[in-house]
């Protein structure tokens, strides 16, 4: 007896996978459940298909089970009940989950909970907080167990009877964990929406790029998508030049450090968060000469403390910051520095790394600055890249050779090895991108979500300045843990950055929107925060939310009603759960 094939759990795209769904579609609600009329062809389309999305369980190229959603209006339910709204909680995006049919020999556990997990990932994706559904009766126990809540009277016929339903996301998050936290094929993995600072979600286009063989930094095709590469990052910037360096953006900070350990007399390094710090500690290892002035964090830097020191007889040869602190947020005032740092014939070097890519960007007058690929460029990390506007001439005190800048323009930019896969991926993300358009939407969303958050009653670092539209940063209140709070949102399917030392030590969260986002996703990452960050407890309402037994078709459920608390998955935190009232 030949094994079974693993199961696979995924979209249906195929022609294959869609001629299947319509088979398995009549077999269930034709042959099993008697909803539609017996054909022939014993094929059944739905007359949503179009708009269907299909989260099918496949095993080998046999379809064994599958499940609809659908987002447009009207639903079949609008078709089934009159003014279905008037049943559900207000205020949230609504789907309808139809066709669940799952084949015989496969109905124990394993291809649904794949496929329920697959759904959770859906949702989550397409910023869905409630669903709604037409049970059937004889799954009533499922959908019992699963949180659904019954809604208005039975629709169908005395043959095929449903009862309508709905389920908010929080509920299905936190009585179906051991869908949400594995699944049975390991093909299948949820994804959660990134907010994070790095590695960011990159576009398909870049992914693909990525993909291609690997080839030589010496062949042709390298060398033109290099050369164009270039060319995109100047103009984006206004950098007269740049190279391209194969590490992370402390290797581009490494190599001007390395520069300025060509500089005659002393430097000034700013610091006013955990980026300028790290700036001062590369002046350290490089044993550069230099000064530094500290501010606090969450603070702009003090540009009259700055020009102070800069009037002062010793006045510095150099000056090093960051554009944006990316541990607060705050963005330092360039258009100043770069006037204080002409005013006083000083060279001014930036990180900008966390800049560059999340909106408009002046490098006219700066001697040096750093970025990267894996942020506000969409690219996958490990490309740096140092800007410059002179001539790079070969050094008499020698640099080791990967930190030589000079070297780098000598050879044309390539001296060493170079990933091709990571060079057409950065190409593929900066070519074409309307990058007027793209910092216009962020600024218009950062400003739209710091607003929500000051709603919500999360206090943000840096709002007494002028911050990055990439990076909010909240600081949470004694009583939460930045840490137990990071790990609640990321199994409720959002990524936060919260586990760098700086942020733990200090009970800071970050939402970061330096990759692809919308407001959508957003809208129910808010939720979430506010589930999980202000739940109420008292007993009173615990005592109310006992989920109540299914009551039969038409029944009114106590719960529709009621403020409910239950539980992330994985966990004992407890979570508000509020009815929404219109006002």
């Amino acid at each position: 007896m030949s094994a079974r094939a693993p199961l696979v759990f995924k979209f249906a795209t195929e022609d294959w996978e869609f001629e299947q769904i319509h088979r398995l579609n009549y077999k269930t609600f034709v042959e099993e459940i008697p909803q539609h009329q017996a054909s022939p062809v014993q094929r059944l389309v739905d007359k949503f298909h179009a708009e269907n999305t299909y989260l099918i369980c496949l095993s080998g190229r046999k379809l064994v089970g599958m499940l609809a959603v659908r987002g447009n209006r009207p639903f079949s339910l609008d078709q089934k009940l009159e003014q279905l709204d008037s049943y559900l909680p207000p205020g949230r995006k609504v789907c309808e989950i139809r066709l669940l049919a799952v084949e015989k020999k496969f109905r124990g556990a394993q291809a649904l909970q794949g496929i329920l997990a697959l759904l959770w990932q859906h949702g989550i994706e397409r910023g869905y907080d409630l669903a709604i559904i037409s049970g059937t009766p004889r799954q009533f126990k499922l959908y019992h167990h699963l949180g659904f809540v019954p809604f208005g009277p039975a629709v169908g016929s005395d043959e095929a009877q449903f009862q309508p339903m709905y389920i908010t996301l929080e509920t299905f998050e936190a009585t179906a964990r051991e869908f949400l936290r594995s699944s049975p094929s390991r093909a299948f993995q949820p994804s959660a929406v990134n907010f994070l600072p790095g590695p960011v979600t990159v576009r398909r286009e870049v992914r693909r790029a990525f993909e291609q063989a690997p080839e030589s930094h010496r062949a042709e095709s390298f060398k033109k998508d290099f050369t164009a590469t270039k060319e995109v990052l100047c103009e984006l910037v206004k950098a007269g030049k740049v190279e391209l360096l194969l590490g992370s953006g402390t290797l581009a900070n490494d190599v001007i450090a390395g520069q300025l350990s060509l500089e005659p007399g002393r430097g000034l390094v700013l610091s006013n968060g955990e980026f300028g710090e790290r700036l001062v500690d590369h002046a350290r290892r490089f044993s550069l000469a230099f000064e530094a002035l500290q501010f606090p964090w969450g603070q702009a830097l003090d540009l009259a403390a700055v020009r102070q020191r800069l009037e002062s007889p010793s006045s510095p040869g150099w000056l090093w910051c960051v554009d944006c602190e990316t541990s607060t947020g705050v963005l330092n005032d360039l258009e100043r520095l770069k006037g204080l740092c002409s005013e006083f014939q000083v060279k001014l070097c930036l990180d900008c790394i966390s800049t560059i890519g999340t909106m408009p960007l002046d490098l006219a007058g700066v001697w040096l600055a750093s970025g990267a690929s894996g942020k506000g460029l969409r690219a996958y990390p490990g490309v740096s890249m140092v800007f410059y506007h002179h001539e790079l001439k070969p050094t008499a005190q020698p640099l080791p050779r990967y930190l030589d800048l000079s070297y780098y323009a000598a050879e044309q930019g390539a001296p060493f090895t170079f990933s091709s896969n990571l060079l057409h991926a950065l190409h593929a993300a900066v070519k074409r991108v309307p990058w007027e358009k793209r910092f216009a939407e962020m600024a218009e969303l950062s400003a739209w979500l710091r607003t929500r958050l000051r709603e919500l009653g999360f206090p943000l670092i840096g709002d007494e300045t002028r911050t990055s539209p990439a990076v909010m940063t909240i600081a949470l209140p004694e009583h939460l843990n930045s840490v137990q709070i990071g790990q609640l949102i990321q199994e409720a399917g959002y990524l936060l950055s919260f586990n760098s030392e700086y942020l733990r030590r200090r009970n800071w969260i970050q939402i970061c929107l330096m990759g692809e986002c919308a407001q959508e996703k957003l809208v129910s990452l808010l939720n979430a925060l506010k589930r999980v960050c202000f739940p109420r407890r008292p007993a009173r309402i615990l005592a109310e939310t006992t989920r109540p037994a299914l009551g039969s078709p038409g029944e009114k459920c106590p719960e529709a009603n009621a403020e409910q608390v239950g539980r992330l998955p994985g966990t004992g935190t407890p979570i508000a759960r509020r009815r929404r009232i219109r006002t």
